[in-house]
């Protein structure tokens, strides 16, 4: 029977480029966490959970530093895409190119959503000082924009998410980079997660009500442990040391003088 060896690569952080890259993308999937939660949770509730922002006093700076939070979340997506990139194009260089196309989609879509949200602040900044403004019609304006935002937060946060975690999930679980209980709980939560999504979209349960906070646990929990992991204990080094021998193996023999 054989094993894998999940002691951590030989070598510092300084040293080993491979140990480096995994603290790397770790410490971006966390602070993808420490960007997002926030922002969805406090900075951007006075705009979200009340419809009348657009003409009351308004908390706006809170808004627009949650709205920049949500902005490096959304690099952070990028970053994690690109960092793990050469990694894990090893493995399948398809796959690994459709997992940086997904986090860029789902960046795009939270920006958009950021943008929505900016609109808001400045509609209410331009009605503020409006003699005669019709409160009816900036309110609908205003949830208009409001609901953009949350359409975005199901695409790009919740689709996307488990468009990536089924497509970096396969690129773990084959490769063994990590152990393979981690990308595993990834490829059981992507599906779970689409499926409580389309039940959001043709309206049968809300983002707030419990069987989606539930179907969004996997993900949330996937996620974390892969970045926990590769900032405390990097790749394994059995199956970095496969991947180098995958490369020397296909790579194309020099041209004779």
């Amino acid at each position: 029977m054989t094993t894998t060896d999940h002691s951590p690569v030989t070598g510092g952080v300084a040293t080993d480029p491979m140990r480096r890259t995994a603290v790397l993308a770790g410490g971006l999937y966390l602070l993808t966490f420490a960007s997002s939660i926030p922002a969805r949770f406090y900075f951007l509730d006075p705009v979200l959970s009340d419809p009348r922002y657009v003409v009351g006093p308004g908390a706006d700076t809170r808004v627009l530093v949650g709205g920049l939070l949500d902005v490096v979340n959304a690099l952070a997506c990028i970053a994690t895409a690109v960092v793990l990139f050469r990694v894990v194009k090893r493995q399948s260089e398809t796959l690994a190119l459709g997992f940086v196309t997904s986090r860029l989609l789902e960046a795009a879509v939270i920006s958009i959503g950021v943008v929505s949200l900016f609109a808001v602040v400045t509609l209410r900044q331009g009605a503020a000082g409006a003699a005669g403004a019709d409160e009816a019609s900036l309110i609908a304006v205003g949830s208009s924009l409001v609901a953009v935002y949350e359409w975005t937060f199901v695409l790009g946060p919740n689709v996307m998410a488990a468009v990536n975690a089924l497509l970096l999930g396969t690129l773990l679980y084959r490769s063994g980079l990590v152990p393979r209980a981690i990308p595993l709980v990834g490829l059981v939560a992507g599906p779970l997660l689409l499926a409580s999504v389309t039940g959001v979209v043709f309206g049968t349960h809300g983002l707030s009500d419990g069987v989606h906070v539930v179907a969004a646990l996997p993900i949330a929990a996937w996620e974390l442990s892969l970045g926990v992991y590769l900032v405390v204990r990097g790749f394994t080094p059995a199956a970095v040391a496969a991947l180098t021998r995958t490369d020397r193996d296909t790579a194309p023999a020099p041209s004779p003088a």
